[in-house]
């Protein structure tokens, strides 16, 4: 197995196969990344020729193997309080804003997209719990997903790394983790308080139950898709908010390059994108 190789051809049908699977696009910077990630399953399921692994990843019936490979083709770069000020802008600026136009008492609902390890939708728990006091009188729903299901169990274990915490102050540790071995374990409470959901977002059939929502949080994933798949995402995303609901990107992303429908807000915590309400 270590004498295979993949060819231009190969990489070409894969990345290709892929796209049309997820919306990431590799450029051929990633080539040595995705080849490596090939061959390793290549060899997990003793496929002799790309060819052979190629055919059971496509016509598999149970799309396992296809679930394993995307799961190692995915990044899952992240910590909690990363880009805090997204969090200090839910708090201080979107939450208000929302709460002024919400008709009812129902539920405010917040969509994580990707979730990764679980660091960015514990974030905005312990943000809502630590800075928000209308925490007291609203109650929040916390959907958090990703593509990848062995990221979704990590997430829901809540097991971190020192370096996964490194941001967290020593009170919140306090309050919020517990010690296991070398590593800090989050508390029942927060991992009860979000549901971890297996999501492609290039997947319409995955993403149609996703509605009504009031914020969502999508950074860092855009970057990877290209400008089809971008425009994709931000019309699903459109659909998936209610009216005078908000979007929060990664700070290298910007709605305004992708599409038109969602209207910039600048808060003194920073910019992010909202859907008009036409009713206002």
């Amino acid at each position: 197995m270590s004498a295979t190789i993949i060819t231009d051809e190969d990489f070409l049908k894969f990345k290709e196969f892929f796209y049309r699977k997820t919306g990431i696009s590799f450029e051929n910077s990633k080539r040595y990344f995705v080849d490596r990630r090939i061959l390793d399953r290549m060899e997990a399921t003793g496929s002799e020729t790309f060819r052979e692994y190629f055919m059971m990843l496509r016509f598999q019936a149970s799309g396992e193997e296809y679930q394993l490979l995307t799961n190692q083709m995915t990044v899952n770069e992240t910590y909690f309080n990363r880009e805090d000020h997204h969090f200090k802008c839910l708090t201080d600026s979107i939450l208000p804003a929302l709460v002024k136009i919400k008709k009812n008492k129902s539920p405010i609902r917040i969509w994580c997209m990707p979730s990764s390890s679980g660091e960015e939708p514990y974030s905005i728990a312990i943000s809502l719990l630590e800075n928000w006091p209308g925490i007291h009188e609203w109650d929040v729903e916390i959907i958090a997903s990703d593509i990848d299901t062995g990221i979704l169990e990590k997430a829901k274990a809540g097991v971190y790394s020192a370096r996964s915490i490194r941001n967290l102050s020593p009170e919140v540790l306090r309050k919020y983790f517990t010690k296991v071995d070398v590593d800090y374990q989050i508390c029942d409470e927060l991992r009860q308080a979000v549901e971890f959901t297996r999501v492609n977002l290039a997947e319409p059939l995955d993403t149609r139950g996703y509605k009504n929502f009031d914020v969502i949080f999508c950074r860092n994933l855009l970057i990877y898709f290209d400008d089809i798949s971008r425009l994709t995402a931000a019309e699903t995303f459109f659909d998936a908010l209610n009216p005078g609901g908000f979007i929060v990107l990664g700070h290298s992303e910007s709605m305004s390059r992708i599409s038109p429908i969602f209207s910039v807000c600048r808060f003194p915590e920073g910019i992010v994108y909202q859907k008009p309400n036409p009713n206002r």
